[in-house]
């Protein structure tokens, strides 16, 4: 996709992942839009030149913000990254509020924009979904299993709606992050890819017309996968 003179939507724009992937889209002549929850951070990208809508994708009316924010305009790329956590404990209840935000964010949310600002996508020249799921959608961690079930949902849906819109103008791409030094990370040990490095794989598989990007070690990951599953899911399990 030649994305320079397009216009953008990434949500969760103002922090992470999103944050580097809308600072390298407009560093190659893209119009961004972004979205976040933290008016201080947009105010920071506003200053940057980024258009920004302040909605949180947990709730309808944040669905209904961001869809009002590019009614009209020519979308061309929407790049569905938003995503939080979630904590979760077997037979505790008080958990579950917690579970159906992550699910709400994560799931419901990129189905919802997705479907609702596909008319504007397909108004276009060319057009690109972009759903950010995980390496975990490929193998669960133990630690994270609502997060993790996100995510996999995500992506049999991107798998899906690619299938449904391969005759249209709409390309769909899955990117699929490692772990990655965000705010969402925070506190975890190990190894993890700076977040300008994984934006830069996804923007270079944008670019490239690509339906899926195994970024950094995800791709030994899904290699792993592909040649046993069952050895990939007991490595991942215990992550």
């Amino acid at each position: 996709m030649d994305v320079r003179g397009k216009l953008a939507l990434v949500t969760g724009g103002s922090d992470g992942i999103g944050r580097e992937i809308a600072l390298q889209l407009q560093a190659g002549g893209v119009e961004v839009i972004v979205t976040g929850r933290s008016a201080e951070r947009l105010r920071a990208m506003a200053a940057l030149g980024f258009g920004t809508i302040a909605g949180d994708l947990s709730q309808e009316a944040g669905i209904d913000a961001v869809v009002t924010g590019v009614v009209g305009k020519p979308l061309a790329l929407l790049v569905n990254n938003a995503g939080v956590g979630s904590e979760y404990a077997p037979g505790d209840p008080s958990t579950l509020p917690d579970a159906a935000r992550c699910i709400d964010t994560n799931l419901y949310a990129p189905i919802a924009l997705a479907t609702r600002l596909l008319p504007q996508l397909m108004a276009q020249p060319e057009a690109t979904i972009v759903n950010v799921t995980s390496g975990l959608a490929i193998a669960p961690r133990g630690g994270g299993p609502i997060y993790c079930a996100t995510k996999a949902g995500l992506r049999s849906f991107t798998q899906a709606l690619r299938y449904q819109l391969k005759d249209s103008g709409v390309k769909v791409m899955e990117a699929l992050p490692p772990l990655v030094a965000t705010s969402l990370t925070a506190g975890r040990g190990g190894k993890m890819m700076s977040a300008s490095d994984c934006a830069a794989e996804i923007v270079r598989g944008i670019k490239a017309g690509k339906a899926e990007v195994n970024v950094g070690q995800t791709k030994m990951l899904q290699l792993m996968h592909s040649i046993s599953p069952a050895l990939a899911r007991r490595i991942m399990i215990k992550y």
